[in-house]
């Protein structure tokens, strides 16, 4: 009996694909890890239904490889080392529980992001979301992955906004981790006020830590409970243009630290006018723009909304003054509504870094926001020792944790119909990476080439990882073949 045979026993065949162009569009993204087909693609639609995938590849050898977002994809973790069975999580699409109370929502896999703004908007609550997702992007991969959010004074740890989940790890048991663990059902302990909004647990132990970043490689995640916050009743952006970042950094540490502003993040003249523009005009709308911009919003809620702006406008303001900042709420030709829509919602088709050249290779890490222009300098040396323009260089930086540290992401496009600008754009993803990594990026969140430099440079910490794989995968059945495994 063949695989797609003994799958169609668990989930039924109209739930298994092993059309050629089906798995074409599995076997490659927009990295540039080499392209492999999977074998088949099951698309489960219940808990229960991937308790029964997960146990019938221990039998059977079959890898799995959880997928949850829709293309276009980026990072390579999605396509097969070895082959064998995606599982495409899309149809698990349910928004379980909205609670306005506790400011907590419960969401399958499948959830994306404009789906679950509009649904929790309804209660009066906003999601925390990271910049300009693409449509089709999960909202629990994308907590899994810990991209960062764009309020930083709501990011208390890495793992927010994510907090109870259930994982089907590679045995195939079951867990669920948090509040979510018991006792009760999930029904049970919502009549009893219970919320699974206790990320840590069951017991002393952080479970959900073993699967964030992770890249499928520990087990699947069905659902999870995730933070969200009161949906302001009044925002108002205001933007601080610069020539140098640097005079940016200790009115911004100051800001954050007050928590005196939602949305707080960093652009540079290129990826502001890719995100504002319809496409075409990007190099002309770059031209009127100053090099660097700090964008951030002040809001007001349900309290009297409109004292609040103004007695933080006014904070705002002094602060400003203090620290010889020009602070601007505008950009000129650029309609308001636009400029909130653009840091507030996810991106329009089509998805903004594909905007320029229809490619884009990201660079990004941990660091401190005073280690920042040390990178930029860095990156502008590799991309002219490869001949690659700085200009078309797309910087963001986004404080998290409170401001104590920052996500630093570059973005590079290119043309991917281009061989020649495709085989430069490997060698600039490949030099600026080893030498922005030698001066201090970490890479937490190692996907394709990275895993390597990461892994090969911290031996004890690659051996606790395997140990724990043997605990949680002993059978090697999940996404084989990335991260360190």
């Amino acid at each position: 009996m063949t695989w797609r045979d003994e799958l169609g026993k668990i989930i039924g065949s109209e739930a298994i694909f092993d059309d050629d162009e089906i798995l074409e569009e599995y076997s490659k993204d927009n990295s540039f890890v080499p392209t492999r087909k999977p074998d088949l693609v099951a698309k489960p639609k219940s808990s229960t239904e991937i308790v029964n995938i997960v146990r019938w590849a221990n039998d059977s050898g079959a890898p799995l490889i959880p997928v949850s977002s829709g293309p276009p994809r980026f990072r390579g973790d999605t396509i097969p080392r070895f082959g064998g069975v995606v599982v495409d999580l899309s149809r698990m699409n349910k928004i379980i529980r909205v609670d306005r109370r506790n400011r907590v929502a419960l969401v399958e896999a499948g959830v994306t992001f404009p789906k679950f703004q509009a649904e929790v908007e309804k209660s009066g609550l906003r999601i925390l979301m990271p910049l300009l997702p693409r449509i089709s992007k999960s909202v629990v991969a994308s907590y899994l992955e810990r991209e960062p959010i764009t309020t930083p004074k709501y990011h208390w740890d890495y793992s927010d906004p994510m907090l109870n989940l259930e994982i089907v790890f590679g045995p195939g048991e079951i867990m669920r981790t948090g509040d979510a663990a018991g006792p009760g059902t999930l029904e049970e302990q919502w009549s009893a006020k219970g919320a699974q909004k206790t990320p840590a647990g069951p017991f002393q132990l952080d479970y959900h830590r073993i699967v964030q970043g992770a890249q499928g490689t520990m087990g699947i995640v069905t659902w999870a409970s995730v933070k969200c916050e009161v949906l302001p009743k009044i925002r108002k952006f205001v933007f601080a243009p610069t020539k140098k970042l640097e005079s940016l950094l200790d009115f911004t540490y100051e800001m954050v630290k007050r928590r005196s502003c939602d949305e707080c993040l960093f652009l540079n003249d290129f990826n502001l006018a890719t995100i504002l523009s319809e496409g075409a005009e990007i190099e002309s709308l770059k031209r009127d723009l100053s090099p660097w911009y700090l964008i951030f919003s002040i809001a007001g809620y349900d309290r009297h909304p409109e004292e609040r702006v103004a007695y933080l406008e006014k904070d705002i303001m002094n602060l400003a003054k203090q620290y010889g900042v020009f602070l601007d709420f505008a950009i000129s030709g650029v309609p308001l509504k636009k400029l909130e829509e653009s840091f507030t919602k996810p991106s329009p088709e089509p998805y903004w870094k594909l905007k320029f050249k229809g490619g884009c290779k990201d660079i990004f890490f941990l660091t401190t926001l005073d280690k920042v222009p040390n990178f930029i300098t860095t990156m502008i040396k590799a991309s002219e020792s490869v001949g690659y323009p700085s200009t078309n260089i797309g910087a963001y930086i986004q404080p998290v944790v409170q401001g104590c540290g920052c996500h630093c992401e570059f973005n590079l496009p290119y043309d991917p119909t281009d061989m020649g600008e495709v085989s430069k754009i490997q060698e600039f993803f490949t030099l600026a990476s080893e030498a922005l990594m030698n001066i201090g990026a970490y890479y937490s969140r190692p996907y394709g080439p990275w895993a390597n430099m990461v892994y090969n440079r911290m031996a004890e910490y690659t051996a606790t990882l395997r140990k724990t794989k043997n605990i949680f995968d002993p059978n090697n059945i999940m996404n084989p073949g990335k991260l360190c495994f």
